[in-house]
């Protein structure tokens, strides 16, 4: 049998490649698990401080597997908690990661891109919410991370017109964070996972902690949040290698403790 999800390490940097290009590389439970498995993983490699998940030039994910869902009754998709038991691994990554996305992103594939931690996505990148169309709603997070991404107005109609975002709209409205050509999507991708992860690993997991707590939290908590975190910053070796090189006008080498 043919892998769904494949893995490869850039220096300091995990990459995993959803495989299932005779299905659009569709989401199903063994390609969550897979992506799950790899996850974890890379969390546990010391050696690595980003990860990057991507599709094929045709698609990042063209959605959930409908053959795999369609006899599902009530009962059956809430006692086994679809999507949410086993699907739900990326939120939790505590390390950075970056959705690579060329092609379509479409329902669990939009949902599952807006999990990572930025969007970086090719010129032929189409994002979208088509639930509508199979009688059914976003149940990944589309109804509610959407909004926070592009406002309620391009949500409310992305998810109740099933019209898809091209990527020059997708960079205009908030969704991704970089659009390149799609053939130097995935090497532009790996150079700035690379930069991420050339930095403090203890700080760059702080950080994306902190911007996290904004989505959580009041203003107020926020800022108090981010306050005793910086101040815990300076219990870091790093942080005491990376100032001593700026006032010696060197490059730091930082040692992730």
């Amino acid at each position: 049998m043919t892998q769904v999800v494949l893995t490869e390490t850039h220096g300091k940097v995990g990459l995993i490649r959803i495989n299932r290009p005779q299905a659009m590389n569709a989401l199903n439970a063994e390609v969550m698990a897979g992506i799950g498995a790899a996850i974890d993983a890379f969390e546990t490699d010391e050696n690595i401080g980003c990860v990057v998940i991507t599709g094929n030039e045709k698609a990042f994910a063209a959605g959930a597997d409908i053959g795999a869902m369609k006899d599902y009754d009530y009962m059956h998709a809430y006692k086994n908690d679809y999507i949410t038991n086993g699907w739900e691994r990326i939120k939790t990554a505590r390390k950075p990661v970056i959705a690579a996305v060329a092609g379509f992103a479409l329902g669990g594939g939009c949902e599952m891109a807006m999990m990572c931690d930025m969007i970086f996505a090719a010129d032929t990148a189409k994002f979208g919410q088509p639930e509508i169309k199979l009688g059914t709603m976003p149940g990944l997070g589309g109804s509610q991370r959407l909004p926070r991404a592009v406002g309620k107005a391009k949500a409310m109609d992305m998810c109740l017109t099933a019209r898809m975002m091209d990527a020059v709209e997708a960079d205009k409205s908030g969704l991704v964070a970089r659009v390149y050509p799609a053939d130097q999507l995935i090497d532009e991708t790996l150079k700035a996972a690379a930069t991420i992860a050339a930095f403090s690993l203890p700080v760059i997991m702080m950080i994306k902690e902190s911007v996290n707590r904004a989505y959580e939290s009041s203003l107020n908590e926020g800022l108090l949040f981010e306050r005793r975190v910086f101040h815990s910053t300076f219990a870091l070796e790093d942080q005491k290698e990376g100032m001593a090189a700026f006032a010696e006008k060197r490059k730091p080498t930082f040692k992730n403790r």
